[in-house]
């Protein structure tokens, strides 16, 4: 028979179980942010532009429009975005297959032969540790992880949608006046 206060050991145990979740999945991320910063200071380019060059190469050719959908950056930020990857050979512009005046972005191989390589070391260890667990528990995790990516996603919108315009000493106004 469950008593009042085994209910509150399990109900504590349980938020504690929760924050230290969390807390996990917040070293998870910035040992990640900081990892793809290293592997994009290697070639020179911003941790958006590394996982831009990784949209395109988990979904294929996409417009510039479909780029800014899916990262949140403003139009222009995409085009000079797509303009300092194109200048680093690692993706281009292309005429559409259907529609010659639509403009798609592919990969180069620059990205395979150059970037591609920094991230085995981590694939295979990642491939390993998911040994440990069952066919269930990796369906889980990647449920877990996908549907954290759609509320990331959506709160990045969400953000972009109600950012008020930039203050403070990195303004562009602050910036002009320096």
């Amino acid at each position: 028979m469950s008593t009042p206060s085994s209910r509150k050991r399990r109900k504590s145990a349980s938020l504690e179980l929760r924050a230290a979740l969390l807390a996990a999945g917040r070293e998870y991320s910035t040992s990640a942010v900081m990892f793809h910063g290293a592997v994009a200071a290697r070639f020179g380019l911003s941790a958006t532009d590394l996982k831009t060059l990784d949209i395109l190469q988990r979904q294929g050719t996409r417009t510039a429009g479909e780029l800014a959908a899916h990262t949140g950056l403003a139009t222009p930020s995409v085009t000079a975005l797509i303009d300092r990857l194109e200048a680093k050979g690692l993706l281009r512009r292309v005429r559409g297959r259907e529609d010659r005046r639509r403009v798609m972005v592919e990969l180069t191989p620059a990205l395979e032969k150059e970037v591609a390589p920094l991230f085995g070391p981590l694939s295979r260890r990642m491939l390993a540790r998911f040994e440990r667990y069952s066919a269930r528990e990796i369906e889980l995790i990647r449920d877990f992880l996908l549907r954290g990516a759609d509320e990331m996603r959506d709160e990045t919108a969400n953000l972009v949608r109600s950012s008020p315009p930039p203050t403070g000493p990195r303004a562009p106004a602050a910036r002009a006046r320096a």
